[in-house]
């Protein structure tokens, strides 16, 4: 297990980033928060308040990091499914492209160049959903993306862009296909009303055990795709052995624990 590191965590102030922060400071690491408004559990010093566009507030907030854990990005679409004219709008030009096409690519770009050899990259499951839709499950590592909408094709990039960083460049990157940690009231009842929501559900807990081992594990292929959710309650939905099997980390929790 690798020693006290300093761990840059954008999207830190978000659901699951305040969990990986947490986890992480309670086990002895220096964390930096990046994100859009301060970060709780971290000094004021090491909370960075910018914008992912904001090349010189992130290039700074990586300086002297020994990984980053990349979790900033706009959650989700704005209209799914579409609505019909003139309420068919999206936001894939206005947010989905600034936050997460040309925001990653900031990101790599910053381990790339101040020598970050470690970068997690928060993936989603919305990017094999028509797997879970078909029922065609456990879904894989090596199943073929499915995306759901316009935010899962912008997770498909990050992915594919995470690979190519490690191949041409020598990052060691994981690409993690995270499960459903509810943000509010609202989406803990939609959890609540269907069974494959309660299997792809991650608690906070589960969550930052989870960050902490991918900063912590000493060896890891140059490029991973892997899931993290908390443990089924009804079916098991995504295939967590590679999780197991390169982090040595295995869920504990399951719905509803941490929900609310």
């Amino acid at each position: 297990m690798k020693t006290a590191q300093r761990i840059l965590v954008t999207g830190s102030a978000g659901r699951i980033g305040r969990a990986a922060v947490a986890a992480l400071v309670a086990r002895g690491h220096t964390v930096v928060g990046f994100d859009v408004r301060p970060t709780p559990g971290v000094p004021a010093e090491q909370s960075v308040v910018g914008t992912l566009t904001d090349v010189a507030a992130l290039r700074a907030a990586a300086t002297g990091a020994d990984a980053i854990i990349h979790l900033a990005a706009t959650p989700d679409d704005a209209q799914y499914p579409r609505g019909t004219p003139p309420n068919d709008g999206d936001n894939f030009v206005s947010e989905l492209v600034p936050n997460n096409i040309v925001g990653p690519y900031q990101v790599m770009e910053a381990a790339r160049t101040l020598g970050v050899r470690r970068v997690v990259l928060a993936s989603t499951g919305q990017v094999i959903a028509g797997h879970l839709l078909d029922g065609n499950t456990p879904v894989t590592v090596d199943s073929p993306p499915r995306p759901r909408y316009l935010y899962a094709c912008t997770k498909v990039f990050l992915e594919a862009l995470g690979q190519v960083y490690a191949k041409e460049h020598g990052l060691e990157v994981l690409a993690v296909r995270i499960g459903w940690c509810p943000r509010d009231a609202g989406q803990v009842a939609e959890i609540r009303g269907s069974e494959l929501f309660q299997d792809v559900f991650i608690s906070p807990g589960d969550a930052g055990r989870f960050f902490a081992a991918t900063v912590e594990t000493d060896a890891l292929p140059p490029f991973a795709v892997l899931y993290a959710t908390s443990r089924h309650t009804h079916s098991l939905r995504y295939d967590l052995s590679e999780s197991t099997r390169l982090l040595g980390w295995e869920p504990t929790e399951s719905w509803p624990t941490g929900a609310e």
